[in-house]
């Protein structure tokens, strides 16, 4: 039986990671997304362990309404739980560039 994570952070990873098997599980998209970082899908894998990497594949997901919900609707989340990764992963690295919108 594994072991329930409780630290944020490590909660944003696991959605981020979960984002990228999203992401390169339809070809189009991992193309775009490629194209958009620079990362080469030789190195794709040695990426997913740089949180930087993480982060940058969630604002790809979250830059679109329709492909966050698509995302959130395959991870069995709801599109604010990828919002909040977000926030927490880019909090944790100092990522001042992405301020979520308050009502």
């Amino acid at each position: 039986m594994k072991k329930p994570v409780h630290n944020p952070r490590e909660v944003a990873e696991i959605v981020a990671i979960q984002a990228l098997s999203f992401v390169a599980g339809e070809p189009e998209r991992l193309g775009l997304f490629l194209a958009e970082t620079g990362v080469g899908p030789e190195t794709l894998r040695n990426a997913a362990a740089d949180p930087n990497f993480l982060l940058s594949v969630l604002d790809f997901v979250m830059r679109d309404d329709a492909t966050v919900k698509a995302f959130a609707k395959a991870a069995e989340l709801h599109p604010t739980n990828v919002a909040a990764a977000r926030q927490v992963l880019g909090d944790a690295l100092g990522d001042p560039s992405w301020e979520r919108d308050v009502p």
